[in-house]
Formats: C-alpha cells, sequence, structure tokens
C-alpha cells in the first residue's frame, strides 16, 4: 500500500529534476550583470581617529589602515576613513575584514571599501562543535544526518536557485526540491521501512496542505512578495521573476524541516507504542498517538512563531515607532508575509499530527508484533496473581 502511494510521487520527483533543471543555462555572473564588485580579505593594522574629508576639521571619522591579505594587491597597506555614525560597525585593530573592490584602478584605495568582518573560522568551529554534537548523540544515525544535510544543500544550491534563475516557476521548482529533500534526507536517516515511508506520507500530504494554503492566502491578500530584496534581485537580472512564486517557494522549503520532526516524532511514538503493547487496536494506537502529539504541536507552534518574530524583530522595532496602528502594523506588506508564513507553516504542522498518526497507527497494527512480546502491564499483572491478567 505504501509503495503504490510513494512511487508514483518519486517518480514525478525524478521527472521534475529532469524538466526543470536549466540544462545548458549559463548563469550570469555578478560582473555581467553589472555588480562589479569583488570581495577582498585584509587585516585592520592601525585605527585613529579623523576628520571626515581634507576640507573638514575635527574628529568625526575613524581611519582605518587596511594591510589585503589576497586580491588584486597582497601585501599592500591602503587607509580607508570610515564614518562612526551609529549604523556604521566598529572596527579596531587586528581585526579581520572584507573589503570592496570595484575592479578597476587596484592602486587607488577609493577602489576598496571595508564592508565587512569575516567570519570562516568562526563558523567552521561552530560547525565542526556541531557535528561533533550530533555524533556523539546519534552515532552512526547522526552520520547518516549530516550527510543528509549536506545532500540538502547539495540540493537548494545545485538545483533550486539554479532552476529558480533562469526562469522556472518558483513554486514547482520549490515543491520537486522539497520532495527530493524529503526522499533522500528520511530514508537516508532512518532506512527503508514502513516506519519510515510512513512518515514520508505524513509529510507529503502535510507538505500539499501547505502549499495550496499558502497560494490561496498569498492571493486573498494581495501579497506581491515584492519586498527589498526580491526588487533588487530582478534590477540585477534584468529580467522578471514570479515574486509571488518565489514567496510561496520560501514558505514550502521553510515548512519542510519542521514537518520532517512532527512526521518522524509522530511515527516513531506509534511504533513504539505498538512495540509496548501489541494488543492496542487502532483506535487505542491513534489515541495515544495523537495525545503525545498534542504536547509536541503546542511546543512547536510557539517556536515556530517565535522565530519568525525574531528573525523580523528589527523591523518589528521601526514599524512600532512608526505611530502606525496594530492593525496597520500586521496587514503592511513586510509583516503581513510573515504572518502567511507562519500561520499556514502552523497549520501545516498541526494537520501533520493527526495525519501522521492515524496512516502509522493503520500501518503498525498490520506489522507482525515481535515474538514473545507482552505487554508490561499485563506481565506484571499476571505475576501479581491479578484479576486484570487474564
Amino acid at each position: 500500500m505504501l509503495a503504490a502511494l510513494l512511487i508514483p510521487f518519486a517518480l514525478a520527483t525524478v521527472v521534475g529534476i529532469v524538466v526543470l533543471y536549466p540544462w545548458g543555462h549559463v548563469q550570469k555572473t555578478g560582473a555581467d550583470l553589472g555588480f562589479g564588485q569583488y570581495p577582498v580579505n585584509g587585516e585592520v593594522v592601525s585605527a585613529g581617529a579623523a576628520s571626515c574629508s581634507e576640507s573638514e576639521s575635527g574628529q568625526g571619522c575613524v581611519k582605518l589602515a587596511v594591510k589585503m591579505q589576497d586580491g588584486p594587491r597582497p601585501g599592500q597597506t591602503i587607509e580607508q576613513v570610515m564614518p562612526t555614525d551609529p549604523g556604521t560597525p566598529r572596527f579596531a585593530v587586528g581585526d579581520q575584514v572584507v573589503l570592496s573592490y570595484a575592479g578597476e584602478y587596484p592602486d587607488e584605495p577609493t577602489s576598496f571599501e571595508v564592508v565587512d568582518f569575516q567570519r570562516g573560522t568562526p563558523l567552521m568551529v561552530l560547525a565542526l562543535v556541531f557535528a561533533g554534537a550530533v555524533l556523539v548523540l546519534g552515532r552512526w544515525q547522526g552520520l547518516a544526518a549530516l550527510v543528509g544535510l549536506g545532500l540538502s544543500l547539495v540540493t537548494l544550491v545545485g538545483f533550486v536557485l539554479p532552476a529558480i534563475l533562469a526562469g522556472q516557476d518558483p513554486l514547482l521548482v520549490a515543491v520537486v526540491g522539497a520532495g527530493l529533500t524529503m526522499f533522500i534526507v528520511l530514508y537516508l536517516t532512518h532506512g527503508f521501512s514502513a516506519r519510515t515511508s510512513t512518515a514520508v506520507l505524513g509529510t507529503l500530504l502535510s507538505l500539499s496542505l501547505i502549499g495550496l494554503l499558502s497560494s490561496a492566502f498569498t492571493a486573498a491578500t494581495s501579497l506581491t512578495g515584492l519586498d527589498e530584496h526580491t526588487s533588487s534581485l530582478m534590477g540585477a537580472l534584468g529580467a522578471p521573476i514570479d515574486a509571488r512564486g518565489l514567496l510561496l517557494a520560501g514558505i514550502v522549503i521553510g515548512a519542510l524541516g519542521v514537518l520532517d520532526d512532527v512526521t518522524v516524532t509522530q511515527t516513531s511514538a506509534v511504533w513504539e507504542l505498538r512495540a509496548a503493547n501489541p494488543t492496542l487496536t487502532w483506535r487505542q494506537l491513534y489515541g495515544a498517538g495523537l495525545r503525545i502529539g498534542r504536547d509536541h504541536v503546542s511546543s512547536a507552534v510557539n517556536t515556530l512563531v517565535l522565530a519568525y518574530a525574531g528573525a523580523a524583530l528589527p523591523m518589528l522595532l521601526a514599524y512600532t515607532l512608526s505611530g502606525r496602528t496594530f492593525g496597520q502594523i500586521v496587514s503592511s506588506q513586510a509583516v503581513a508575509q510573515e504572518v502567511v508564513r507562519t500561520l499556514v507553516g502552523s497549520i501545516g504542522l498541526v494537520a501533520a499530527v493527526p495525519i501522521t498518526t492515524a496512516i502509522a497507527a493503520l500501518v503498525a497494527i498490520r506489522e507482525p508484533a515481535s515474538p514473545g512480546a507482552v505487554p508490561e502491564r499485563a506481565e506484571d499483572q499476571r505475576r501479581s496473581g491479578a484479576p486484570g491478567a487474564r
């Protein structure tokens, strides 16, 4: 039954990859699109107060001497005058920084601009700590999870992003990419079994519901998806992109990770309940699994809302200072799309619990119980001679 349901979706995913992948498409680089900016690593070797221009006096800026580590003039030191206003980062001697190089006149300091800090080493250390923690707790399954994470990133970078940039429908690309990620990650991490297939089917159905709801409510609320980043991307590419489809694609991809967590947890809970008491009927197994799912969903929905609120906190603070009412803030384009993203994802999360639990209970009761398995409570009653042992 599971194979009959899942194999068509798996084949459709493969066909979607073949059809939507931008075969032969050559993506333009930043220089081709007119960006003309190249990152150059450097180190701040001196810093001191200075005037903001030669014609002015005072100490309203800071003068940095930056020694370039790569780029067109490695080892050369250039001077940069930076403002000290609240919106500019503070740089000090010894800071590892990134300069933006315009690609012309490498001997001119004006061709460079300090724009950011180097973060490669701390991020690498954090990634290694994360991988170590996963391996210590998960062991071989943790290793499989890390490999699945890597393949998810490969799918995103190698298929989803190139296909969207090549002009394919963003929502369709996201659905196919999410399907490929779901099949690879779940089966790689948890193995080929009826248990894993149940989680895959529950994820698939819940993700379909999220796609339908997000399409309906982005249209009903007239969300365009034309935020600052999307508008800049369209201007750089010089070609139209389905901005609303891009918004929907983000909702689908973002919801997949949370759905995986819920469906796998619910499936595992039902299988463990079945192993602990093989005499449970479908209704009893479903009811017990649903009670576990309610606790999980209650905390997961709160986590989802707070995660989106935390990511959009600067924007929310700016809107709060604008003097608008709460209704005006919520109904604005930037906030409304986050509200739709959060609520649609939460609805899909809530629906995943009864859907996955029902499928898991239906499959679990049809699997043969382990030989000699005896419910713990019944065994205790038999040993004590209690009447309930019958």
